[in-house]
């Protein structure tokens, strides 16, 4: 008889155990076991829009999320990187004018003590 009760006990301290891991971890955040155990349900809550998170040993190890989350993903460093192309172009062309080339032919050929003086100039006009 004792041996059953301290088998049960051991089994209500296991559960408690779980419960109280369930209610401190975040939303969407399920253990591997009950991935496996609830897929089709976590795959449903992934498709509408949900970040599913799967943990192993109470550590976040792997994420569900729908296709469209996916896509936007896998295209966000492509579209980042056109748009700082863009900016690089519409920096270059600002540099490329009559003027600008005329001020870098300035800048130069100036001496080092010019270069100084140009530069304390500028830092009182805009510091």
């Amino acid at each position: 008889m004792r041996h059953v009760r301290v088998h049960s006990e051991r089994r209500l301290r296991a559960r408690s155990r779980q419960q109280a891991r369930r209610q401190s971890r975040q939303p969407g955040s399920f253990t591997a076991t009950e991935a496996k155990n609830e897929f089709g349900r976590l795959l449903e809550k992934a498709i509408q829009g949900e970040t599913i998170v799967i943990t192993k040993h109470d550590a976040p190890k792997a994420v569900l999320i729908s296709l469209d989350q996916f896509k936007a993903l896998q295209h966000a460093p492509e579209l980042k990187l056109n748009s700082l192309s863009s900016e690089f172009d519409a920096l270059l062309a600002r540099m490329q004018t009559g003027k600008s080339r005329a001020a870098m032919k300035v800048a130069f050929s100036s001496s080092p003590q010019q270069l100084g003086k140009a530069a304390t100039q500028a830092a009182r006009k805009h510091g």
